[in-house]
Parts: structure tokens; sequence; C-alpha cells
């Protein structure tokens, strides 16, 4: 622990004293990499494997990027400055001489591709040396790329366009000590559903000659890798690709860049089923029936892959993302999986001249083959267990305490981008990057630290969730806490925009994700896949919780709005780089909720008659055409036209990429006008309640039916009460086809009326009056504090709990920004067993106050969690409840493979139980959540005392606590 605080403090001086042209009053001079007067030459060992080259050869680019001049790179050098690159073991004077610069070479060489950056300079005329090392090449390379990254250079300097800041000097400090090395074994990506992205862009764009993903398409992806400090690689494998092997200058880029090539769940021993299994020929894919063509055709590829660093996937399912053939049971699967895997290894065993036990092999637990593996599956015990999520970000499993002690290890294969049901999300990137930390984190934290692969479709527009997840491979700790998120984010966006934007650009993306965590672009339609289901309304109300459809949208406009800005005042060198990471993404993301929005309110306003129904059909379509707007810009009108091909509107044709159809208008042979009231379950011409000294708003909206005008007022509306607008007209030769009237209170001029329960005012529309009641209800002095029941309805995030308690080992643990209230709660420590339920009233407990005013024994209590997964087979999602004095009632949120409860849950992004409470009285209720499951992920709680419609989003926390 200490040699990790010492490193963090050393790491944190080298950003400090980060390359600047300014150092002066250093005892020793500063390192220069370039000036105007000279230049320092990048001296390697001869014998150095191919990605220490690579990563030298990228940095004398980079180098020359900034300065416009490059760095010579020589076997021995003569010039004053040198940059010395080399890997520990390939050469013994240069260990020496490591060591003689003060490195401790022993403990680098304890170190999985571990590195060190050190600066040694003298007075004038004195040797000068930069010292990179690595304990493997992989490291080496990964020392000079982090070199590069802090000269100003970004990892994403051509898949986003980063431009670097041009400068006459680089120089470091000497002296500070940069030591690194991966808390992550293997760390990398899978290229997935490439079929509308990656593939018809290196197809048509960047690499014609091919016509498909071949080698100089793996160059490019392969140097992000290398320069995000990746290490893996699962290739494209749909339909639409040709195998990674087919070409064969695939395999050769793989190892000039030091990249591990695996491949995916479904696809054993470096082989694509998809591209590579000629059922004509072979036969069926089916061990059972056919296991010698079988065997030849994993023999052929393991021959092949000899030389190649590899990851070997163990294991057999279907062609495709399907189950194993010639099986009829979980019992029959492990049968045949047992001896499936036992003729895997003995080809690597074969073919590979290696210890079988010190190759690299996965099994990763996917859909089926997790109940296969629990159904008594015995793994060799080194061979990697991948845990798989649930295709939505949430982990489907993770180690329990044998599982931990494997000396293959574990790992996890996390989506950032997926085809299937409920619904794809394969158009914008929009899992929250508060979901990936704590997710991984719980995964680091459980030992699954061997393998972390990400699937990041076309990898854009995925940057920054690729950067967020490798970055975490490679140094989990730094994510420890939920604000290093906010660090991370802000960091991002200042390296590649500068201080004076950074700040800006990181708080909308917060808002980009915090939107599409209520509910993601794609599935704006409430459609699903598989079947494919055609678009129905959605389920936000613009009749109640004060228009749910319009606080979206105003939501998103403001959204658009802010991108709009940055946008136009960014320097002009920085437009295309924030068009492609932020830009697109969120104006796409607008005008998908726009579209869904306008069309349910041309559809809900058409039931009423309202002429502005018509409107809102053409303001839906113009969303949808505004989408394909921007989506031939990214295309054709960034960049130069760099990435033609890469962004579709429609992955995939699904129902809800199509521009909207709504059928029907109004009836406009009835009455002139109409009017309606914030309803809020309440009978009658009444607003809901305003609640004394509380900022409640409600409206009412008068509406044309028909062509003609109507002029409308508010009369006789009581001093206290605030009106946004007290008259008007409405006509259709003007275009003015609706008002939407607000209505507030003044408290102080409420008590000078004498604090009044009820009064009324009239709403004139043509002259007609229609009387509308206004209540108010004082809750005077509340008994205790806690959260007030308002129109029915109260509201507890779980982050504002009254008390806690817990012990020095069990404790309910904050979770800002996760969930929809950005005060989640979690059951902690992660890593511990569950607690049992016999002595419930013992355990770490969560109190919250609820203060009502009905009486009813038909009181509902909803609570909405996290929809997260057992953590191991031994877990479930529990928690205890009780309800004031009343029994403990258990809960479990789990769900079981892909029933419509998980379906809804994670179209949602929220898991929910609903408990039948009773209020015996006005006043006080204690709700105790007592801990069981550790993991459980508590978001927010409704309390409905009055049968009513429950809000889609989440309303705003009233009331207060004071927590202990």
């Amino acid at each position: 622990m200490r040699n990790q605080v010492l490193n963090r403090i050393l790491v944190a001086l080298f950003a400090f004293f980060s390359i600047s042209p300014n150092l002066s009053g250093q005892e020793k001079h500063p390192f220069i990499i370039s000036s105007p007067e000279t230049i320092a030459q990048i001296i390697l060992n001869g014998n150095e494997s191919q990605p220490v080259h690579t990563a030298a050869q990228l940095f004398a680019d980079d180098v020359y990027r900034i300065t416009g001049q490059k760095p010579e790179l020589r076997i021995a050098g003569n010039s004053e400055y040198q940059l010395k690159a080399g890997t520990l073991g390939v050469n013994s004077d240069f260990d020496k001489e490591c060591r003689k610069a003060g490195i401790d070479t022993d403990q680098l060489k304890s170190k999985w591709e571990g590195y060190v950056i050190k600066a040694v300079t003298g007075p004038e005329g004195k040797k000068n040396v930069l010292f990179v090392v690595g304990s493997h090449p992989r490291g080496t390379a990964h020392g000079l790329m982090e070199l590069s990254r802090r000269i100003g250079v970004s990892p994403w300097y051509w898949w986003a366009d980063v431009q670097p800041e041009k400068k006459e000097v680089l120089e470091i400090p000497a002296g500070p000590l940069v030591e690194d090395a991966p808390k992550v074994k293997f760390r990398g990506i899978f290229i997935n559903d490439e079929d509308w992205g990656l593939q018809p862009w290196a197809a048509k764009t960047f690499e014609p000659e091919t016509g498909d993903i071949g080698p100089e398409t793996y160059k490019k992806v392969f140097e992000l890798l290398l320069r995000l400090k990746a290490n893996t690689i699962w290739p494209a494998m749909h339909p639409s690709t040709r195998a990674f092997f087919h070409y064969p200058g695939n395999a050769g880029v793989a190892k000039k860049y030091g990249i591990i090539v695996g491949t995916s769940h479904a696809e054993p021993m470096l082989r694509n089923n998809v591209d590579e299994w000629d059922k004509n020929k072979r036969g069926a894919f089916n061990y059972r029936t056919n296991k010698e063509q079988v065997y030849a055709y994993w023999e052929e590829r393991v021959k092949e892959s000899k030389g190649l660093d590899a990851f070997y996937t163990l294991g057999m399912r279907g062609i495709h993302d399907s189950g194993m053939e010639g099986v009829e049971s979980r019992e029959d699967a492990v049968a045949v999986l047992d001896g499936v895997i036992k003729d895997q290894r003995g080809l690597l065993k074969k073919y590979l001249d290696r210890n079988v036990e010190d190759i690299p092999q996965a099994f990763t637990a996917y859909k089926e083959v997790l109940g296969i593996y629990d159904a008594g599956l015995e793994l060799p015990e080194d061979v990697t267990i991948v845990w798989p999520d649930d295709n939505y970000g949430y982990i489907r499993r993770l180690n329990n305490t044998e599982e931990r002690k494997r000396k293959g290890g574990t790992g996890v294969y996390y989506h950032a981008s997926y085809w299937g049901r409920p619904h794809d999300y394969l158009w914008l990137s929009t899992t929250h990057p508060s979901l990936i930390r704590e997710e991984m984190w719980k995964a680091y934290k459980t030992g699954a630290d061997r393998l972390w692969i990400l699937n990041v479709g076309d990898i854009k527009p995925a940057e920054y969730n690729m950067q967020l997840f490798m970055d975490m491979a490679y140094d989990t700790e730094a994510f420890a806490d939920t604000e290093s998120l906010n660090t991370h984010r802000k960091n991002f966006y200042t390296r590649i925009f500068g201080p004076l934007y950074g700040d800006k650009i990181s708080e909308l993306r917060k808002k980009y994700y915090d939107l599409a965590f209520e509910r993601k672009p794609e599935y704006m339609g409430w459609s699903q896949t598989e079947p494919t289901t055609e678009v129905h309304e959605t389920e936000y109300d613009p009749f109640v919780w004060g228009d749910e459809v319009q606080k979206r949208l105003d939501a998103y406009k403001k959204l658009g709005r802010t991108s709009d800005s940055i946008y136009y005042s960014l320097p002009e060198k920085l437009k295309d780089t924030y068009f492609q990471l932020v830009h697109y993404p969120a104006k796409g993301a607008m005008f998908m909720n726009m579209k869904y929005l306008y069309r349910d309110l041309a559809i809900k306003y058409n039931r009423e008659g309202r002429l502005i129904a018509e409107k809102y059909k053409d303001l839906s379509r113009e969303s949808h055409d505004s989408t394909a707007r921007i989506t031939k810009q990214y295309n054709t009108g960034i960049s130069h036209g760099k990435w033609n091909h890469m962004m579709d509107m429609a992955p995939r044709q699904l129902p809800v990429f199509k521009a909207p159809e709504i059928t029907g208008s109004p009836d406009k042979s009835g009455d002139l006008y109409g009017y309606r009231i914030e309803d809020r379950g309440q009978n009658g011409d009444k607003l809901p309640f305003f609640y004394a000294n509380q900022n409640d708003r409600y409206f009412i909206d008068v509406f044309l039916k028909r062509e003609g005008s109507v002029s409308w007022a508010v009369k006789d509306l009581p001093e206290w009460v605030k009106v946004s607008q007290p008259d008007g007209t409405l006509n259709t030769a003007t275009d003015e086809l609706q008002q939407r009237i607000y209505f507030e209170t003044n408290w102080k001029a409420w008590e000078r009326s004498g604090s009044p329960s009820q009064s009324k005012f009239v709403l004139r529309l043509n002259g007609e009056d229609f009387p509308v009641d206004i209540r108010v209800r004082d809750m005077g002095e509340n008994p205790g504090k806690g959260f007030p029941e308002k129109n029915g309805m109260a509201v507890a995030y779980a982050g504002h709990f009254s008390s806690v308690t817990g012990d020095k080992k069990y404790r309910w643990k904050p979770l800002e920004d996760l969930g929809y209230s950005g005060n989640a709660i979690q059951a902690s420590p992660i890593d511990a067993v569950p607690l049992d339920t016999i002595s419930i009233k013992d355990h770490p407990k969560l109190t919250y106050h609820f203060i009502t005013e009905t009486v009813t024994e038909e009181a509902k209590l909803f609570l909405f969690a996290l929809p997260t997964h057992p953590l191991t087979r031994d877990h479930k999602v529990r928690v205890g409840v009780q309800w004031d004095n009343g029994p403990v009632r258990l809960v479990n949120f789990q769900t079981h493979g892909r029933s419509e409860r998980w379906k809804l849950n994670v179209l949602r992004n929220l898991a929910s139980a609903e408990l039948p409470v009773t209020l015996n009285r006005k006043g006080k209720h204690s709700l105790n959540i007592y801990m069981i499951d550790p993991g459980v992920t508590l978001d927010f709680y409704y309390l409905q005392a009055k049968a009513q419609t429950l809000p889609y989003g989440i309303l705003p926390e009233t009331g207060s606590t004071e927590t202990d």
C-alpha cells in the first residue's frame, strides 16, 4: 500500500510538471525532446520486438505533429539528448544502465506489462537520457504511448481528428519517476454488429482495395488500442465481414502492434464460424454427430496460429449466437462440453509447444452457457471464466469464494452496444458511465481482473465509454469512488477542447447520459425486437405531473441548444472533433426524442380534438428529417468526407428509425374550443392542491378544435395566485391554436389574505364562464421531518435517508450520479456473503420518514432499484421492508433469463417492487429497509396514497430529512 501511495504521488508530480516550455529554476535542466536548436534521438536495442519499434515510430511521428521536427530512431546515439526505450532482458548493457539510473529493475520485472519513465539529466554538456523501460515489449510500448499523451497527442488524434497543439519546445523535467502497470491483465474490445458502420466505412471509404475490414483498418484499430494501453482484440465477425484470418495481413498487423488475438463467446479456437464453417462441405456443426470434421476445423486454425500471441476461446455454441447443436438438456450439454474442452486443450498442447496451462484460454458463460456451467461443468483451473453482462450493462454473475481462487482467474465481457431482444442500441452510445464504473468496480473487487472485453460495436460513437473502460482496466483503483468519474470525464474533454470548453462539454455529456439512462433514444418507439413489433405511444403523459412529455422535450431542447452554442463558438479546428464526440450524439438523441414525443402529442391531442395536433405531426416528421440531415453531415460534411458511410441513422431498419406515421385528424365539426386542467387523479374543475410554502405550479390548456377565433381570460383570481398570462386570443388565422396558462402562489400574500384553504376563479372562453377551484393544504408543524404526501403521492430518494445503521463490515454505501435520482445507495461490501433472514432486524438498516395526509388501507409503496443481478450463485437481490411497526417483508428484485419482467427492467433501467401499506393515521410514518444481499442498489421510492397514474420518469423530491 505504501508503494502504491508513493507511486501515485510521483505520478501526480509528473503530471504537475507536465511537458512545458517554462521549467526554469531547476537544479538540473530539463530533458529536451525537441526545440529549434536540438532534437532528441530515440535509441532502441537492436533486437527489440515489433511493438517497441512500432511505438517508437508512433512517438516520433507525434513529436513531428507538434513541433515539425522528427526524432531519429537509432541503435546507437550521439546526440546531447537521447530517449532510450527498451525492454528488460533484451540487452544486458541496457539493463545495467537502467540500474545505474536508479530504476529498480527487479521490481519492474515482476510486473505484467509494467513500465518506468525517468529523465536523467546533468549540467550543461553532460549526458541527458530519458528512459522508457518495460518489463515486457508491450510495457515499453505503453510507456512510449503514455509519453505521447503527456506531450499532448490524444489517443483519439486519428479516430476523432483531435489536432494536437503546436509547440516549438517539448521538454520534460529531470528526476520524477513514472512507474505503472495494468491492474487487469488482458484488456480489449470486441468489434461487433459492424454491418452499419465500421464495415461499410472500411469497404467503401478507407480500404476499398480490400472492400472489407482488412489490414489497413486493423492497423488503425490496433494503433488506437496501443495508445489506450489495451492489448486484446476480438475481431469483427458478422456475416458482412470476412474472417480475421481470411486476410493474411491481419495477423501480421496484430504482431506489429503487440495485440493479442482472441475471439468472441461463440467462436472457439480462433475460428469465425459464420464465415468459415461451410455446412455443405463439412456437414453439421455438431460435435456428437460430426466430431471428425469439427475437430479438423479447429486443428487447422491451431496449426495456423502457432507463433501468434492469442487467447483461445474454449467450449462450443451454435454457428453464430445460438445454443449448441445436438444436445437435449443442460446435463447433456455438460457431457458434450466436457469432451469438447478436453479435445481443444489437446490440440493446444500438441501444436503450440507450450505447457497448456500457460496458454491463455477463456470460457465465456454467455446466455445459455451460464446455465450449463451451473449444471456441473468442471473447467480446468487454468482456464479463465469470463462473466458477461446481460447485454444491457448489468453483469449476470461474479465470483463466489471458490471461483476467486482459480489459477486462470476470471474476467468480464461487457456491452456498450448490442443487437437483440428486447431492443438493439447500435446507433448512439448512451450506456451511462456511472453504470460502467459501478459494474466494473464490482467485478474488480470480486476478483474478475484477468480479462476485460468491451463490445464497442463500430467504435464510433462509443469513444468516451471506450476510453473510460480502458482507463479503468489499466488503473482500476483510481476509480474507487464515484467522484473519480466526474474528474475523468472533465479531464477527457479538457485535454481535447481546452479549459475554456472542457467543463461545459463535460456537463453537457453528463446530462446526455442522464437523459438516456431514463430511456435510450433507440427505445423511444416503445417497440421491441425478436420478434419485431411496431412502434407505440410512449408512456410519458402530457396531462399529469407537470406534463411529462414537455419536461423531457424541454430537457432535450436545452441539451441541443447548449451543444449548438458550444459548436458555433469553438475554433474551426475543433469543430469536426466536437461534432463526432459530442454534437452528433446530443442532437441525434434530441431529434429522436422529439420525433416520438411530438408524435405522442399529435395522437393524444387529436383524441381531444385539438387543432394543434396537426402541427405536432409536422414537428415529428421534421425531427426525423433533421436526423437525416445531421447524419449526412457526419458522413460527408466533416473531416473532408473521412468518415463517409460510418454513421447509419437506422441500423437494421427497425421500426423506431422509420419516418413517423401518424393517422387520424381532429374532428372539426364539433365545438370551437376546449380546455384541459392538469389532472393528478382529481375530479371536476379543480387544480391540484397547492401546499403552503411550496413552489407548486399547475397548468390549464385552452385550445381550438376547429377554425375560428376565441378570446380567453382568467377572471376573479385571488391576489395570492399568480398567473403566467391573464388573457389572450386563439385564432387559426394567426396560427395561435393553443395556450398553456400556469398558476403559482405568492405565500406572503396568501398569509395576508388569512391563509384560506380554498378559493376559486373563472376561466372565461368566448364569454362563457367556467369556474375552477383552488385548494391549499397547510401541513403546519410536521410531526418530525420527512417526505410529505402531496396530491396523493410522496417521493423519497434512496440516498436521502433519515438514519442508517451498519457495522464495520456491512454498511449502506451512497452512490452519487447513479440511477434516476443520482442518489442511489448500495448494500455493501460487494465481496461479502448474504446475510440471513432470521435475525433481519439486526441487519444494517435504512430509515425514511413520510408525512401523510390521507387515511386509507389501500395505499401502495413502490420501491425502485437498479436491475442488477445476484452477485454470485449464492446471492439473490433481496431486501427486507418494514412499514411502521409491521412485519418485515422480503422483496427480491431478481429476474430470471430473458423474462418479460427483465425486458421491461433493462429498457427502463429500473427494477421495481410494489407493496400494499396501510395509512392508519395522518402524520408521520416510517419505512425501514434491511440489508440481506450485498450489491442491491436502491434508487427511489413512491408512496401512493391515492390511485393514480405513476410517473414514467422521476418526480422531484419534496420535504427534507436530517441524515445521521
